[in-house]
């Protein structure tokens, strides 16, 4: 049995089926090193916003050409679009520099310990703490 493409094209095309089915997935183990996988996403992320950023350079330039040639109102306004958005990519790779940097610090921790001693008590004890300290110091 042919199809009427095929009959205007004057070919012939085999039909293929495949029978579709649903495999329960176990989901994937969680690794306790996270730090491969944001370094991984880290890196894809950033070359995807430099690819964009430089795709949005290429697209604004072939619209300012096509602007200027035509001198439309309206390729202005999709060159301003397209201007404002790869400034927007721009600014989104910063963003994307500074949330890996919290996470960066979030790793290390805390970088100084500060100790406060606080005493609970009267004056009146206070009093007789320091004076039986610089006692035992003479």
């Amino acid at each position: 049995m042919s199809s009427p493409i095929d009959d205007a094209l004057n070919t012939t095309s085999e039909h293929t089926y495949v029978q579709k089915f649903n495999a329960h997935k176990e989901a994937p183990a969680v690794k306790k090193d996270h730090s491969l996988e944001v370094d991984k996403d880290y890196e894809y992320s950033r070359a995807q916003l430099y690819s964009l950023i430089e795709k949005g350079q290429e697209t604004l330039n072939g619209i300012m050409e096509v602007a200027g040639e035509s001198g439309s109102p309206r390729a202005f306004e999709v060159a301003g679009q397209v201007l404002k958005s790869t400034a927007d990519i721009a600014d989104k790779l910063m963003d994307l520099q500074k949330k890996v940097k919290e996470i960066d610090e979030t790793k290390k921790g805390p970088t100084s310990v500060t100790n406060n001693a606080i005493f609970t008590g009267s004056t009146a004890e206070l009093q007789k703490m320091i004076k039986k300290g610089f006692m035992d110091a003479k």
